[in-house]
């Protein structure tokens, strides 16, 4: 009989000791990078304009070494990496011609999408150009269309990821806010700079809401950036960069680096 339970006991905790250890690497486990292959896709805040270093082969795209998707790639080295981000895209430009490496062997997708789509370029443009009532008016119409319009394209491109990648993990990347305010700074009035904030945060919010809606990992950047956008000390952000004028607006290796890739970082 005493044999009996001595066996029992050992026999106890041993699973026990097996269960614990188990658990111990199913936990390590869940936090390796995804298995398999990751591909980038969306606009210039994912292909990195602004931040220099591009890739001769990407062109017009400037897919560049110091963009976030980069960065991560060669600190995780997955099993495969594709950079199909692109300067200027939109929601149409990501389907038609993005999504070709996607397969059912990826396990990690990236985007960011829809800036271009709601006009920012326009925005930008009339707000440093104009009266702070029409660049109000321009911001206005930009929020009503990602009110009207953008959640369905959102829709049609997590969609077709979901379709064409099914097992992948995907992080959809917002924008950050481009203005500190309420600090003395050279150029667009504050209330122009509080209305472009706003507008910023009414597209994440909604991208955020599609993202999730289809099971995605929405990575936000804003508490990244606080600190650090145009008119805090040490902004992350160009300004209007009359000598390169494409470089506008966009992050600067720091905010690739410091802004984008820690919060991917911390879903991927």
């Amino acid at each position: 009989m005493r044999r009996s339970r001595l066996v029992l006991l050992l026999g106890s905790l041993l699973l026990a000791v097996t269960t614990a250890l188990t658990g111990a690497a199913t936990a390590q486990a869940s936090q390796l990078p995804a298995v398999g292959g990751y591909v980038a896709l969306g606009d210039s805040y994912s292909s990195g304009v602004g931040a220099g270093s591009y890739i001769a082969s990407s062109g017009d795209c400037k897919r560049s070494t110091k963009a976030y998707p980069y960065l991560w790639a060669a600190a995780n080295s997955p099993s495969s990496f594709d950079f199909t981000a692109c300067s200027g895209a939109r929601t149409g430009d990501v389907l038609s011609g993005q999504l070709g490496p996607l397969s059912s062997a990826t396990g990690l997708v990236s985007v960011s999408v829809g800036g271009n789509d709601a006009g920012f370029a326009d925005v930008m443009t009339t707000c440093v150009l104009q009266s702070d009532s029409v660049c109000l008016s321009r911001v206005a119409t930009a929020r009503a269309y990602v009110d009207s319009t953008l959640p369905g394209k959102l829709d049609g491109v997590y969609s077709a990821i979901r379709t064409r990648a099914p097992n992948a993990q995907v992080v959809v990347l917002g924008y950050p806010r481009f203005y500190e305010l309420g600090t003395s700074c050279i150029g667009l009035s504050e209330t122009k700079r509080k209305a472009i904030n706003d507008a910023a945060d009414h597209l994440d919010n909604a991208t955020a809401q599609r993202a999730r809606a289809h099971g995605f990992t929405f990575g936000d950047v804003r508490t990244t950036f606080t600190g650090h956008e145009i008119c805090s000390g040490d902004s992350w952000l160009h300004s209007v960069d009359w000598l390169n004028i494409g470089n506008s607006y966009h992050p600067k290796a720091a905010g690739q680096s410091g802004g984008y890739l820690p919060v991917f970082d911390a879903v991927a």
